[in-house]
């Protein structure tokens, strides 16, 4: 049998692509797990970031789990993805040029300033997980 297991370099490779990933966190209500779709970034460390607003369900669920799963994949045959989990740690007060590099990601340098204006507040938050848990699939390798 085929180990589809991507190796480290592979898999920060596809973190450094620029997908979607899908956050998931805990919630201490009993209801289940909150689960959506937001921009990131992996940076020079290793790490994962996220930004989100200060008191939203995003910051509220991961200040109180004190971490976070997250999943990329590539959902065109061959399928690959990547999901890591592990303890978060937020940062508050955070500029607008602070988010550049998640938002520079997604958005072209002549639709920065305009998304930019429409969507940054002075309550954004960075969010930083430390990955512990890895899984991934790489069906290329088949």
């Amino acid at each position: 049998m085929t180990d589809l297991k991507m190796t480290v370099a592979e898999r920060t490779e596809f973190l450094r692509g620029s997908h979607v990933a899908v956050i998931a966190v805990e919630r201490a209500d009993n209801k289940p797990p909150l689960s959506v779709p937001i921009w990131y970034r992996l940076d020079e460390a290793g790490d994962l970031e996220i930004w989100t607003e200060l008191g939203s369900m995003k910051e509220r669920f991961i200040r109180e789990a004190g971490r976070f799963s997250l999943t990329v994949h590539h959902d065109i045959w061959p399928y690959q993805f990547v999901s890591v989990g592990g303890p978060a740690s937020i940062r508050e007060g955070i500029t607008r040029e602070g988010v550049i590099p998640i938002v520079e990601r997604y958005v072209s340098a002549d639709e920065m300033d305009a998304y930019l204006d429409a969507n940054y507040t002075e309550d954004a938050v960075l969010i930083t997980m430390r990955p512990k848990v890895w899984n991934s699939v790489d069906y290329n390798k088949e």
